[in-house]
């Protein structure tokens, strides 16, 4: 079986800030046609961050589409023209104060490819000791929350962490940065 979708039509139904709203007609391999409603999304990354001290900075924020608050790792959108890592260190010193000594590109996932095309690039940042003021976006509210890794892991084992990109990108810590057994 071929898997393909042949693009016949698109139509920018919304085109916003930092997403696009896209109606395709597409042809199937079989000569099927079906439509797809796409969000066009730029680029975005996350980080896991680590201090000196073995603890890892994340940020609780209130995230309107799920209407709950949730505990993410540090994470933005990529601003036109602009490297991932650039974002990742930017992000950094916007939501925590704190500065990456250290950037390691971890990979990069689709959280739901089924309908948006937003490429999240994940990275590990060893932070300095200490932070400077934090200076969030004008429309952003969030907190910052320090974690040792066990109560990260029991966030994590009891369901507390939902967001996928902070779920893939600690899974992508622990097998390269540093693995449960070691």
């Amino acid at each position: 079986m071929k898997l393909f979708e042949k693009t016949l039509t698109k139509q920018t139904l919304y085109s916003g800030r930092i997403l696009d709203l896209e109606l395709q007609e597409v042809e199937l391999a079989d000569g099927t046609r079906a439509p797809r409603e796409l969000i066009r999304h730029a680029p975005a990354v996350g980080v896991v961050a680590r201090r000196p001290d073995g603890t890892f900075v994340f940020v609780r924020q209130f995230r309107k589409a799920v209407e709950q608050v949730m505990l993410e790792i540090v994470a933005g959108i990529c601003e036109p023209g602009e490297a991932p890592a650039t974002t990742a260190a930017r992000e950094l010193r916007e939501e925590t104060g704190y500065t990456a000594v250290r950037l390691v590109e971890l990979g990069s996932v689709f959280a739901t490819p089924g309908y948006v095309d937003e490429r999240i690039t994940l990275f590990f940042a060893e932070l300095t000791a200490t932070a400077d003021a934090t200076q969030h976006d004008h429309d952003e509210r969030l907190e910052t929350v320090t974690l040792n890794r066990v109560e990260v892991e029991r966030l994590l084992d009891t369901g507390k962490i939902q967001d996928a990109k902070t779920l893939a990108a600690w899974l992508l810590f622990t097998r390269q940065i540093s693995p449960l057994n070691t």
